[in-house]
């Protein structure tokens, strides 16, 4: 079994900085893409980051230059680094990625069970 477990959501107020981290676990041999989503409440579940096994990043416009995403790949662990925070960035942030658990299988979606991040004053 795989697991993804994701840390380092709070409450913060505006403008400061909140690191995520995610890390995987279980009967690993590869972890692709790497995904970070956001819901706040009352909204649809929006992607926030992504970044595949060779690095190639993508960000949606509304966080481009205030989100970092990163992997270390020999801690099976990815990061999302959320700067300038402001009241609307106020959602669960979910980490997914593609990880296959054995050599010859395909990739299978596994999702992280959230974590909260709250920015107001």
């Amino acid at each position: 079994q795989v697991q993804l477990v994701e840390s380092g959501g709070g409450l913060v107020q505006p403008g400061e900085s909140l690191r995520l981290s995610c890390a995987a676990s279980g009967s690993i041999f590869s972890i692709h893409a790497m995904y970070w989503y956001r819901q706040a409440p009352g909204n649809q579940r929006e992607l926030v980051a992504s970044i595949t096994s060779d690095g190639k990043i993508n960000y949606p416009e509304s966080v481009k230059g205030r989100f970092t995403i990163s992997r270390d790949n020999a801690k099976n662990t990815g990061y999302l680094q959320l700067n300038s925070l402001k009241p609307e960035d106020t959602a669960v942030y979910y980490c997914s990625a593609d990880i296959q658990d054995r050599r010859y299988g395909p990739p299978l979606n596994y999702w992280g069970q959230g974590t909260q991040v709250t920015v107001s004053s």
